[in-house]
């Protein structure tokens, strides 16, 4: 299984900048902070704890203080939107959530490289651009929970979702969608209720960020998963524009610190598997033609959405994704 992440081009040389040379007078700065989870929740967490990293390598120079965290402090799927206008400085959010900020957010869960190869094949630059059109900088990945999954509270046996209602984000709902299902989104604190009461007899979620009270009303996970559940670190392009260049340099030297442990998640997931099985949860597992049946609708129906939304940056995007990695 093919990992992605998110590392920063050209700031792998920033943790020995530390020292660059910044006006003598010069104050911390400290960042309001939003997290596009409920803060403390398990998708959450990481978000967190880059925070409480920053807080301790940046000390004297950049910090951060957490106002909150989504839904509390807003829709989840605004919050890199407010960001941009100014609301926050710096946010931890998924691509399913920022959407609404450049139609191209879902390119990375379909992103089949290393944090490394991706940067060096140019396709975080052209990401990143892309965002900073809309007054946001990409720093990098807060996290990367692995693959997603369909969670159901009653077992399929074919890679048809016809007569399914399903609770979706947006960047999976047209996979979702091609297999006959119908759909509606939710936020993070919705899922129990809607799988409770029946509103929904499933839903896409990674399986690491799981909410462990979901083993209640989830009975059955999909195998395999498809596309890749990241969470980026982002911050408003004008205040990253204003800070010094040493209060960049240890901003980054940080990030690239935190990320550098986020591409654990298969050890992670073999025992979170192993975790739902034990709470009486069982996968289900097609036959041969199905899986690949199920493998490539989502990858099909992934791109052929961004290329429709994008066509020019779609097209660009997906080359890069897939050239060889240098």
């Amino acid at each position: 299984m093919n990992k992605f992440g998110l590392v920063s081009v050209g700031v792998v040389a920033a943790a020995s900048a530390l020292g660059a040379a910044t006006p003598a007078l010069s104050k911390e700065v400290v960042l309001r902070a939003a997290n596009c989870f409920p803060v403390g929740s398990p998708p959450g967490k990481p978000f967190d704890r880059f925070v409480t990293l920053l807080n301790q390598k940046g000390k004297g120079v950049i910090t951060a203080k957490v106002l909150g965290g989504a839904p509390a402090i807003g829709s989840p799927f605004t919050m890199t939107r407010r960001m941009a206008r100014g609301a926050y400085d710096i946010i931890g959010c998924p691509d399913a959530y920022y959407g609404n900020v450049i139609q191209e957010a879902a390119a990375v869960r379909l992103m089949p490289f290393t944090a490394t190869e991706a940067r060096k094949n140019g396709a975080w630059a052209y990401f990143d651009k892309l965002l900073n059109a809309k007054g946001v900088k990409l720093l990098g990945q807060t996290h990367n929970f692995g693959p997603f999954y369909l969670f159901l509270s009653r077992p399929i046996t074919q890679p048809d979702l016809t007569g399914l209602h399903l609770r979706v984000a947006p960047v999976y709902t047209p996979f979702f969608k091609s297999l006959g299902a119908t759909t509606q989104r939710s936020n993070f604190a919705q899922v129990y209720t809607y799988m409770e009461n029946g509103t929904v007899v499933g839903f896409g979620w990674p399986a690491l960020g799981w909410n462990p009270s979901w083993a209640k009303v989830a009975k059955y996970w999909v195998e395999p998963g498809f596309y890749r559940a990241g969470i980026q670190t982002m911050m408003n392009l004008e205040k990253w524009n204003s800070l010094t260049t040493k209060q960049k340099n240890t901003l980054m030297a940080v990030v690239l610190e935190h990320e550098a442990t986020t591409e654990k998640w298969p050890e992670r997931l073999d025992k979170q598997k192993k975790w739902m099985k034990s709470q009486g949860m069982k996968p289900i597992v097609f036959d041969k033609a199905g899986t690949a049946k199920w493998s490539k609708a989502a990858l099909d129906a992934g791109w052929v959405d961004l290329v429709n939304k994008s066509p020019k940056h779609g097209v660009a995007l997906r080359k890069m994704f897939e050239k060889a990695p240098n």
